[in-house]
């Protein structure tokens, strides 16, 4: 079954759509099946229970026991690795 990653940022247009297509790119390389959806942040709390992981490129709050990750390494491309293997281990 396939794992649910919510990718959210500030306005949910370019830089979550950056972050959610390089991080679907890699963990599908490494052999994962996942879903990667984005939003805006301020949607984050109530979309929250719906997926395994929150990849977050802005500070998000209220979602529940849904492990968030904030990083900005898809972007900026340092600490890419780092980041895919705290992805990995709360993909299980």
């Amino acid at each position: 079954m396939a794992k649910k990653i919510l990718v959210a940022c500030g306005t949910a247009i370019a830089t979550s759509t950056v972050v959610a297509r390089k991080v679907e790119e890699l963990l599908k390389a490494k052999g994962y099946d996942v879903i990667v959806e984005q939003c805006k942040a301020a949607e984050a709390p109530a979309k929250a229970s719906q997926y395994d992981l929150i990849i977050a490129t802005t500070p998000v709050s209220g979602v529940g026991n849904t492990p968030v990750i904030q990083t900005i390494s898809f972007l900026t491309g340092m600490g890419i690795e780092d980041d895919m293997k705290k992805i990995i281990e709360y993909l299980g």
